[in-house]
């Protein structure tokens, strides 16, 4: 299944073939790939032209960064990490290299100056040039990101912060933070972009859209340039405890019988209905659980603004539900009460949903779905009908 020149690189990574094996087939599976492009992986995987990465960071927390670290550790073993820091050639990534102050500067410079190499961003960059909000190497943010953006032959916004302005731009944004795909747009920057949201992401969905872009390029993307294979279902979709949603029992406190026996945590205040991620698939810590596992609801991290969004009925929090009445009606007399709300539900789930395919190449990075989005409309008001 692996040809000789993946089985010799193999032998000087130190990794076995079955490990090896397992671990590509379990990507592939992640991806939504079929087991024949096994091999495909796998020659990517152990390639000896490793891809330059130039790694930056703005206003962040550095958790992405830690997230990504942890994908080193995957299931079966730790001899994996050899084959993923073989993987890719991290060029710039100041919390991880040896090199400071002006020796890394000159180490950013000299990346740069070439081209094709892939430029991974955490952290949202306050827009104004001169504000002062960031300065590293006595330059703004809005600098730094543009030099680097100049001859990167794609980018990759890793977190919500990147993705989307997450908590820095959260009201009353006294930093002016923007997104990535916002600062683009502002500097004309036309690019290739991957958005990976999320408060971290998932350490396996940041190696796996790497696989992917090494084996077979591009993936496709949704309208907010996520990844499709990783965040076309809501978290709800997946999570085991959606199959109280209309039936009950619902959990009404975080420590009673309903949420120890796997109710429905939509009354807590889970946002698991409209917010798109592989958390209830994958899972965290090498698939060992997911928040509403673990029994506390979702907040929502893998989606725009979802520190400063408002319910149904205007209200804001973490622990707020979406909507009042949301869920089963919780009666004994097992009618059909919650219609509404079940129309609401379904409403709220497609909201956000990926429904290009692909990059969207032009200039501004503006969405060229809007015919499919009211095909979408013109189907809800059939059903209803």
């Amino acid at each position: 299944m692996l040809d000789d020149a993946t089985a010799s690189r193999l032998l000087e990574l130190g990794i076995s073939r079955r490990r090896f094996l397992s671990f590509c087939a379990g990507m592939a599976s992640l991806m939504a790939l079929p087991q024949a492009m096994v091999p495909q992986l796998a020659a990517a995987a152990t390639a000896r032209n490793r891809p330059s990465v130039v790694y930056m960071s703005f206003q962040e927390c550095t958790g992405c960064l830690e997230s990504m670290v942890n994908s080193f550790a995957f299931r079966g073993g730790t001899t994996i990490d050899n084959l993923i820091l073989n993987l890719i050639s991290l060029d710039y990534q100041e919390t991880l290299m040896a090199a400071a102050g002006e020796q890394a500067e000159e180490q950013l410079r000299t990346v740069t100056r070439t081209s094709g190499y892939v430029l991974v961003v955490d952290g949202s960059i306050p827009a104004q040039w001169d504000n002062g909000y960031f300065i590293s190497g006595e330059r703004s943010g809005v600098a730094r990101f543009r030099d680097a953006a100049r001859n990167a032959g794609l980018i990759i916004a890793v977190g919500s912060c990147a993705s989307f302005g997450g908590l820095p731009k959260a009201d009353p944004n006294p930093t002016g933070a923007v997104s990535i795909h916002d600062l683009m747009r502002q500097l004309g920057v036309s690019k290739p972009l991957i958005n990976l949201p999320g408060c971290p992401p998932i350490p396996e969905v940041m190696t796996g859209v790497i696989l992917y872009y090494l084996a077979r390029g591009m993936p496709d993307l949704d309208d907010l340039h996520r990844p499709s294979m990783f965040y076309d279902e809501t978290v709800h979709d997946e999570c085991y405890r959606e199959e109280t949603y209309d039936d009950g029992p619902l959990a009404r406190s975080f420590d009673d019988a309903a949420a120890r026996r796997g109710g429905c945590l939509i009354k807590l205040g889970c946002k698991g209905p409209v917010t798109h991620n592989a958390c209830a698939t994958i899972k965290w810590n090498q698939g060992t659980s997911f928040p509403m596992m673990s029994g506390h609801g979702c907040i929502g991290c893998s989606e725009p603004d979802f520190w400063d969004r408002l319910n149904l009925n205007g209200q804001k929090g973490f622990y707020v539900p979406l909507a009042d009445g949301e869920g089963d009606d919780d009666d004994d007399d097992d009618d059909d009460d919650d219609d509404d709300d079940d129309d609401d539900h379904d409403r709220r789930r497609g909201r956000g949903r990926g429904r290009g395919r692909g990059h969207d190449d032009d200039d501004d990075h503006d969405d060229d779905d809007d015919d499919d989005d009211d095909d979408d409309d013109d189907d809800d008001d059939d059903d209803d009908d």
